[in-house]
């Protein structure tokens, strides 16, 4: 059951833009303006009004994976679209830790900071915060998933994006490898988010390249994890072709074993390839290796949502929740690369 705060200000609808032509469009939701006093707070649980678009001038983002080249970006471009909204972005310092992040959160809503914006490890484990947080008149956006108790959530068409990286190595083994080869995936079972892309990537590419032979299905969102888990494989599997990642930052990982290993940045046996679009992938997309594509989210779609979809709360919008855009960006997309590459600069 979703409980959303009770509409004060009418809005109209907000959607995101689609990708332009050349390259990915950047321009997220349209969105009213906000100012008021800093110290707005939630209302009673029963029947009271939240932060009102006029009045929501403080959002919190709540960010544990700090360790993914992702969080600087998101960061300073969320913190530029508050602005944008004379709203102030607050963040949190989880490092990682689910304890951590529940000590940041349960803080945030003794302090009845207006809106919060989470991206929970422990999805389980957070209804309780979320549920508080409602009950105190807080705005609850969950980031990655859903929750029974929210006002909204952000998603990133999740099994779409593990589908378009499936596909694309699945055609790349049948045109390069005659439909044979290994293949291994860098997998995350522990969020809605993982599993969603788990299922996309593999139910596609074992649909479509069935003679491909899939030797590993290893948990990795990072790149040092992808790099151990690859390095073990390949120790294994010398003769392993393929390996795709649930992020691009485990397939990084993944990238950097089998060079480490002595394959040839362009050797034409080998594909990688990931989801998210950071920055290192990018390149190495752009420079014409064997990490081959990527299904990439804008930075700043993400950013966007991470501030649009509060005030679309505040607003009163029957529909405030949004489902950030994905596209597959491989060798030859120049200008989309390029497009994505300034978005993290």
């Amino acid at each position: 059951m979703t409980r959303r705060p009770s509409p004060v200000v009418p809005a109209s609808r907000r959607q995101f833009l689609a990708w332009s032509a050349g390259a990915l469009a950047t321009t997220g939701l349209a969105a009213t303006g906000c100012s008021a006093p800093e110290s707005g707070s939630g209302a009673p649980k029963a029947g009271g009004a939240s932060p009102s678009a006029t009045t929501l001038t403080r959002i919190g983002l709540d960010y544990p994976y700090t360790q993914l080249p992702l969080y600087t970006t998101l960061v300073k471009l969320s913190t530029a679209a508050a602005k944008k909204h004379d709203a102030k972005l607050l963040t949190t310092s989880d490092a990682g830790n689910p304890d951590t992040q529940a000590s940041n959160l349960n803080a945030w809503v003794a302090q009845k900071t207006p809106a919060i914006v989470s991206f929970p490890m422990v999805f389980e484990a957070t209804e309780s915060i979320a549920e508080a947080a409602l009950d105190a008149g807080l705005i609850w956006v969950t980031y990655g998933g859903s929750l029974e108790h929210q006002s909204a959530d952000i998603q990133f068409s999740f099994r779409e994006s593990g589908t378009l990286l499936g596909e694309a190595a699945a055609k790349w083994a049948e045109e390069e490898l005659n439909g044979k080869g290994k293949v291994a995936f860098l997998i995350d079972e522990t969020i809605e988010l993982g599993r969603e892309r788990t299922k996309g990537m593999i139910d596609a590419f074992t649909k479509l390249a069935p003679g491909v032979d899939v030797v590993a299905r290893e948990q990795a969102i990072d790149p040092d994890t992808g790099l151990s888990k690859t390095n073990a494989l390949l120790a294994k599997h010398p003769d392993l072709n393929i390996v795709l990642g649930i992020t691009d930052s485990a397939a990084y990982g993944g990238y950097k074993a089998f060079q480490q290993a002595g394959r040839k940045k362009d050797d034409r046996k080998t594909f990688v390839g990931g989801q998210d679009g950071s920055v290192p992938s990018l390149l190495a997309i752009k420079q014409g290796t064997f990490y081959r594509v990527s299904a990439a989210l804008a930075p700043r779609d993400m950013a966007d949502a991470i501030v649009e979809v509060p005030l679309a709360v505040a607003a009163g919008k029957a529909d405030p929740s949004a489902q950030v855009p994905v596209k597959l960006v491989q060798r030859g997309d120049t200008a989309e690369i390029d497009a994505l590459l300034a978005q993290n600069g």
